[in-house]
């Protein structure tokens, strides 16, 4: 609510409400615009079930991004002879100085053409696609529908790439599915809580609350995690190890779990495969052993693995931490391994959880913006799902998989992929090594972008399509519980402006494909029909209950909040143990970079910044690029806080306002990735899990300087 001079608010003045979701996080959280003469004055939280009426501060401020005096409001075509790529002195409010406007016809033709010129010229393989985790489930599935039965390749991907794939690769061979066991809101069922590789208190801040409710009320909360957290202060035990150090600890757990037998003998024979092999393998892996890798004295190890064995219910929560690493695959089969040994999936209080970042990433995934799997993760090689997808869309499929973000930057370099359409993603800031990421955009034959700014990626565009803010648009969403929400249109579309959904298929007919969808509720029941996930949870259900949660064994029946206490959905029922060996992270310190940089998020802040950057009041509060590090490391460079100071990896340098964070060890620096003026990509390691095949955000070898000029403004 704003206050005028007289103290008096605005909160009786709106017209009318509008119920939806947040925009920003994995958690989901349920919200109400209220509106007035169709814009939106101020947020309240919901009694959703998964934040039970509150928000954090980008939900509660972060609603007036699609007001900005840059938004889009016109299609724009690259005017002849502009060369692609990022002008320092380019106003994205005042587009026209490289761009010209244009009809709707002239440009969803030109932005087809390009596309059906370079597919007829090249084949399926000139060509691939970005969807995003920021739009709904409905235009996710279309998304890669199109690319799919379109472009005639599977070179479709969006952000999970840069965020879970490892997780999701893990949990897949292991456990059969690639969602948490779950809710978050479980926390407060269990004995005790291992939090890892994530920081809740600021990229899951409504479901930290969960976890200092469980706190309070007896839970154990071990946080594990190389950054001291300010979730901390609630925490049984902390347990800081070195970065890149993950594997080598949880093996060193498992070891301890192992040879003192507390194991869940009875669990691991009625509901796992493999575990022989298992124990054997981890024998040798003991806390003496790993204790050097990790930098966790022994009788630490030991401790903590005792408390989770021995608790009778106990979950593990993971975040990116895990994920973004050469080994983040190998990081999380050690954390399915801990609940599979100990037995706790499948009931109350327990399960695994890799905490979801964005507002749909799991949404989309699930929906078949990955680029190895169809919806429902089926592999595009299983000649029955494929069949089952080429008689739902009436078109034959590619059956091998397509390439991934940061392969797909590789192919362009190749010359191999030749023209991309990029919806509502930001490559140009969210990929690893920027120099080269931006390289290949510049490159492109042809590049179509539909997006609600001209955001970075946009300024290599060849045509840009106007789109849908989430407040603008009807559609549903996944949370990281598996709660499939609605989310509803509270203020029309600025200008000339256009639904994403509607644009997606007016690109579909142009590429050729007959599509008919009349309303997102259309594409839904599709949907339905070829995603048995979505069983028992039609589109007037949740429009009527708000949040249903997947699986759900009957349209009357709610859903389950905790799976996999009979089976697990791999062939034979069981889950899987998967050895993994202690990795050095591709980039190790030395003598001329001995620092570690981790990349990360802010509170105040989503990802690239295109959004929140956009927001007056998360603006205001970081307003500029910052490094943060601890205070002697500070000192010791010379540094005072809030002076410039530089950050030079193998790949490049920028230059940060330097400031103090007392939980954050000495050997390290944390940067956030939103500020173009300081892009972190620019100096983060392109290397990839082989599984996942996610780049090392969260790890590459610095070195820190004062710096002599001033921060970019």
């Amino acid at each position: 609510t704003l206050i005028d001079e007289a103290g008096r608010g605005d909160s009786a003045a709106a017209d009318r409400t509008v119920d939806s979701v947040c925009p920003f996080c994995g958690v989901g959280c349920q919200l109400t615009y209220h509106v007035k003469d169709d814009r939106i004055l101020f947020v309240e939280g919901r009694n959703g079930p998964s934040n039970e009426n509150r928000l954090c501060v980008k939900g509660r401020f972060g609603f007036d991004y699609p007001n900005h005096r840059s938004r889009l409001t016109k299609p724009l075509i690259r005017k002849p002879g502009v060369p692609k790529g990022l002008d320092p002195d380019f106003d994205p409010a005042e587009p026209l100085t490289h761009f010209r406007e244009a009809s709707w016809d002239e440009a969803l033709d030109l932005a087809a053409a390009g596309l059906k010129r370079l597919h007829e010229a090249y084949g399926p393989p000139a060509l691939a696609g970005f969807g995003s985790a920021k739009c709904s489930n409905e235009e996710a599935w279309m998304f890669q529908k199109l690319v799919r039965t379109g472009f005639r390749s599977n070179n479709v991907d969006h952000c999970t790439r840069l965020c879970h794939a490892s997780s999701v690769a893990a949990l897949m061979e292991c456990i059969g599915s690639g969602a948490v066991t779950a809710s978050f809101m479980q926390a407060q069922n269990a004995d005790l809580v291992i939090l890892t590789g994530c920081n809740p208190t600021v990229n899951h801040p409504v479901a930290a609350t969960y976890f200092k409710q469980a706190a309070k009320r007896g839970t154990k909360l071990i946080v594990l995690d190389p950054r001291g957290l300010t979730l901390g202060e609630h925490a049984h035990r902390t347990v800081r190890f070195k970065p890149g150090g993950d594997v080598s600890l949880f093996n060193a757990m498992l070891n301890v779990i192992v040879t003192e037998g507390l194991v869940d003998e009875a669990y691991v024979s009625a509901h796992t495969e493999g575990f022989e092999a298992f124990r054997e393998h981890v024998k040798a892996l003991t806390p003496e052993a790993m204790s050097p890798l990790c930098g966790v004295a022994p009788d630490e190890i030991r401790e903590i693995a005792r408390l989770y064995a021995n608790a009778e219910r106990a979950m593990i929560f993971w975040g990116m931490g895990v994920s973004q690493h050469v080994h983040g695959t190998d990081n999380a089969r050690c954390l399915i391994s801990l609940a599979l040994a100990t037995g706790n999936v499948g009931r109350p209080g327990t399960g695994l959880h890799p905490l979801r970042g964005q507002n749909n990433v799991q949404g989309a995934s699930d929906a078949g913006l990955i680029p190895m799997v169809f919806p429902d993760y089926h592999p595009v090689g299983d000649v029955q799902y494929r069949a089952a997808f080429e008689e739902l869309w009436q078109t034959p499929l590619e059956d091998k998989p397509g390439l991934t973000v940061v392969e797909i930057m590789d192919a362009i370099h190749a010359g191999t992929i030749r023209g991309m359409y990029v919806q509502g993603e930001n490559p140009a800031m969210s990929d690893p090594d920027l120099h080269h990421a931006r390289g290949a955009l510049a490159k492109l034959e042809h590049l179509v972008v539909q997006d609600l700014f001209v955001t970075e990626t946009a300024q290599f565009a060849d045509v840009i399509l106007p789109a849908s803010a989430w407040s603008e648009k009807d559609g549903t969403v996944t949370n990281t519980n598996r709660q499939v929400q609605m989310g509803r249109a509270a203020v029309p579309l600025p200008g000339d402006a256009r639904q994403d959904w509607w644009i997606i298929q007016e690109m579909a007919r142009r590429l050729g494909l007959d599509w008919n969808y009349t309303h997102p509720r259309d594409v839904y029941a599709e949907m339905q029909r070829g995603m048995a996930s979505l069983d028992h949870i039609s589109w007037e259900r949740v429009a009527r209950e708000e949040s249903v949660t997947y699986p759900s064994p009957a349209e009357d029946k709610p859903g389950l909040d905790v799976v996999f206490g009979d089976s697990f959905p791999r062939a034979g029922g069981r889950a899987k143990f998967s050895p993994t060996v202690p990795l050095p992270p591709d980039e190790p310190i030395d003598e001329a970079f001995p620092t570690v940089l981790i990349t990360g998020r802010q509170l105040e802040h989503w990802h690239t910044g295109s959004m929140t950057r956009r927001s007056r009041v998360l603006d205001d509060l970081e307003p500029a690029a910052v490094a943060t590090l601890s205070p002697r490391q500070l000192e010791r460079i010379g540094v005072a806080p809030g002076q410039p100071m530089r950050i030079q990896t193998r790949r490049g340098d920028i230059v940060l306002t330097a400031r103090t964070d007392p939980l954050m060890p000495e050997g390290m620096v944390f940067v956030p990735f939103c500020y173009v003026e300081a892009a972190a990509n620019m100096l983060t390691n392109p290397a990839l899990d082989p599984f996942g095949k996610i780049p090392e955000f969260k790890y590459a070898a610095c070195r820190l300087s004062p710096a002599q000029s001033e921060v970019p403004a």
